[in-house]
């Protein structure tokens, strides 16, 4: 009787569920500010989810690759009012979150990434293109996932270089991210061979365009403006307050392309991607949002889905294991670009293509052909680490 018990309980032990362990949550933070980034052009307005609709997407990807892992990915969105504290809103939500992607203001950024040294938290930037986050005020606890100004500058002045577009007539704003903006462009001109025959200032005198009599307005200002130039092959123009360069292309008054703000632009990402199976992406990427896929969309998507893949790589859900795995030797990442991206050491900067986009069309993608680098092409855009100023802390 004894051994018939031993041998029935025996047989329902082996006969029931084993309960999976509960799985290993990975909370990944979203903080950007809320609002909606003006626009020249109405087709050209963002929408109010830009950036965190791809956070979104690839978090979807991550849990699908993490359930075979038995991984879970969360996002939390927190979007700041003005006047609201930057460093305090990003403390609360680094109690919640081993990771934080963040579309800020540079100097916003740095203040995050100070107040979160102590505590570890891992940022990774995919709004800020300015080159001093990743020069002189690196931090050792960010990672850049934005392209630089000096690195869609250089991928735009290969282009026109490679073409013998070398004579170029120069516009730029009278903003402060203008100036930003024309700084990496006469960098890039220099360092790749092209010539600035003029440089003309465009001042924001406040005018409203958007009025009755606006494009004729706009009609008879930009041929005088552009009229009596040296002779020039294209237009380059440096205006990301956007306050004029999206007037010019077929406005100027010599028979020239434009580039840089207008015209032939360079970014990390464009609607009209197709190679590399980017269809499949945009796809799902319209069917979530009912939108097209913007830059900061994919640099967002990217973000998120370093984190997914740094997590399988290691098969931990532990913050700092994923941290060094992502600063290591053996990550990269594939973004629908042709190739795998990886992190510059030196500054902790995402190497990757830059599109040349018409608006409509991928008119080219840099680095291009012909412009060698002894480590990586893709180092031949922005800041190369024997220039670097950084010094991680």
């Amino acid at each position: 009787m004894i051994r018939w018990l031993v041998a029935v309980i025996a047989l329902s032990i082996a006969a029931s569920p084993v309960r999976a362990a509960d799985p290993t949550e990975i909370g990944i933070g979203y903080l950007g500010r809320a609002g909606i980034k003006p626009k020249l052009s109405l087709v050209e307005l963002s929408a109010e989810n830009d950036g965190v609709a791809g956070a979104r997407l690839a978090t979807e990807d991550n849990n699908t690759t993490g359930k075979f892992l038995n991984q879970q990915f969360k996002l939390e969105d927190i979007r700041l009012k003005e006047g609201e504290d930057v460093a305090k809103a990003a403390a609360a939500l680094a109690e919640r979150n081993g990771f934080i992607i963040t579309d800020l203001p540079p100097d916003d950024l740095l203040k995050v990434a100070d107040a979160l040294r102590e505590r570890g938290t891992l940022l990774l930037n995919a709004g800020a293109t300015d080159d001093r986050l990743r020069e002189q005020d690196c931090r050792a606890n960010v990672i850049h996932v934005a392209p630089t100004r000096s690195m869609l500058a250089d991928a735009l002045a290969q282009y026109l270089v490679w073409k013998q577009w070398k004579r170029w007539l120069f516009v730029v704003g009278s903003h402060d991210q203008d100036k930003l903006f024309a700084d990496a462009l006469r960098r890039a001109a220099t360092r790749f061979g092209a010539k600035i025959v003029q440089e003309r200032i465009f001042e924001d005198s406040g005018g409203a365009r958007r009025t009755d009599s606006g494009v004729t307005l706009i009609q008879r200002q930009m041929p005088v403006f552009t009229q009596q130039a040296p002779a020039y092959d294209v237009l380059v123009a440096a205006d990301e307050s956007e306050v004029f360069a999206s007037y010019l292309p077929y406005r100027t008054w010599d028979p020239r392309p434009v580039a840089g703000s207008a015209g032939l632009v360079p970014t990390s990402w464009h609607a009209a991607q197709d190679q590399w199976g980017a269809v499949q992406i945009q796809n799902r990427f319209m069917k979530l949002n009912s939108r097209q896929m913007t830059a900061l969309d994919m640099q967002a998507w990217t973000a998120t889905r370093m984190i997914g893949e740094a997590a399988s790589r290691t098969k931990s859900g532990d913050p700092k294991a994923i941290a060094d795995f992502l600063k290591g030797p053996d990550f990269s990442i594939a973004a629908f670009k042709g190739r795998r991206l990886t992190l510059r050491d030196w500054n902790l900067q995402l190497r990757q293509p830059i599109l040349l986009v018409d608006g409509r069309m991928v008119v080219s993608v840099s680095p291009q052909e012909g412009f060698l680098h002894q480590v990586s092409e893709l180092d031949t855009l922005g800041v190369d680490r024997p220039e670097t100023k950084c010094k991680l802390r």
